[in-house]
């Protein structure tokens, strides 16, 4: 199997190329070696290196700033993926898209099934939903895979963060009134694996961890664990706050739960926790 892999340096990048199955020839591209917002560098590298899929975890992810920069925001996460998926069909390849849990609006109360109306609140959402558009217009071979708080042992995100703060602050307030699914990169570059090995038929999937928690609940449960481990020497208080005490310039769904039913009945994965996750992420880190 041939891949040629965008976003290269992020966490689910990162983590695609790790487990790469024996056989696999993975062209794996940072921005530095292709900027995909740039269609001739697009159809060149498609064509150099002639792949059987293209998987695209490269995005412009910063929440908040692009609410002030939705230009920059919509060419990485919606042009250049209709770059990308030109490119693919004109070499017979198919393309798999990243995606996000914020193409919904968080109204709901029971996890979001693929087919769900989609009713993004943020530029985030908005141009990411964009790219999902671009990904399957004209009945394209494509696959779109949502998922939601991703995080790695590497990489920014909430998790290192929190640790951060935790080594660092006497206390910590995290928002309680935000409720999802976090999921390890590895976990989801797992399931982006198997999802190419089976050549899983075009469309909308979702897959996140099992579980859901509130960022409160995930921040609680870092602590715990880290301590378990000996990355942090001492707990200190983490409060619950609601969202109306910690404004950003972008809105957040309050309710982002992914249902991954339909993945996991494709491919057969378990669903396993994403405290045992977490768990797994944070051995990673002290192994490192």
């Amino acid at each position: 199997m041939k891949v040629l892999l965008t976003g290269a340096g992020g966490q689910v990048g990162r983590a695609f190329r790790v487990l790469a199955p024996a056989g696999a020839s993975v062209a794996a591209l940072s921005h530095a070696d292709l900027d995909i917002t740039d269609a001739e560098q697009v159809r060149r590298a498609v064509a150099a290196h002639a792949p059987q899929w293209i998987v695209n975890a490269a995005a412009y992810t910063a929440v908040d700033a692009a609410e002030n920069a939705h230009e920059a925001a919509h060419a990485l996460n919606a042009t250049a993926v209709g770059y990308l998926a030109h490119a693919a069909r004109s070499t017979h390849a198919r393309l798999l898209q990243l995606s996000t849990d914020f193409v919904f609006d968080g109204r709901a109360s029971a996890p979001y099934e693929p087919d769900a109306l989609t009713a993004p609140i943020g530029a985030y959402g908005a141009t990411k939903l964009a790219g999902e558009q671009q990904a399957l217009a004209d009945g394209a071979p494509s696959i779109v895979m949502r998922t939601s708080w991703v995080y790695a042992a590497y990489g920014q995100n909430f998790v290192r963060t929190m640790l951060r703060l935790m080594a660092a602050k006497p206390e910590i307030r995290v928002v309680c009134d935000q409720v999802g699914s976090p999921t390890w990169a590895t976990s989801l570059a797992q399931i982006l694996w198997q999802m190419l090995e089976i050549d899983a038929p075009a469309g909308i999937y979702h897959w996140c961890d099992a579980g859901i928690a509130s960022w409160y609940d995930f921040a609680v449960a870092i602590q715990e664990e880290a301590l378990r481990r000996g990355i942090l020497a001492h707990a200190i208080p983490v409060l619950p706050i609601p969202s109306a005490q910690y404004p950003t310039a972008a809105q957040r769904p309050a309710y982002s739960v992914l249902d991954a039913e339909r993945t996991r009945a494709l491919t057969g994965a378990p669903a396993e926790h994403w405290r045992t996750q977490l768990r797994k992420m944070l051995d990673e880190l002290v192994a490192a």
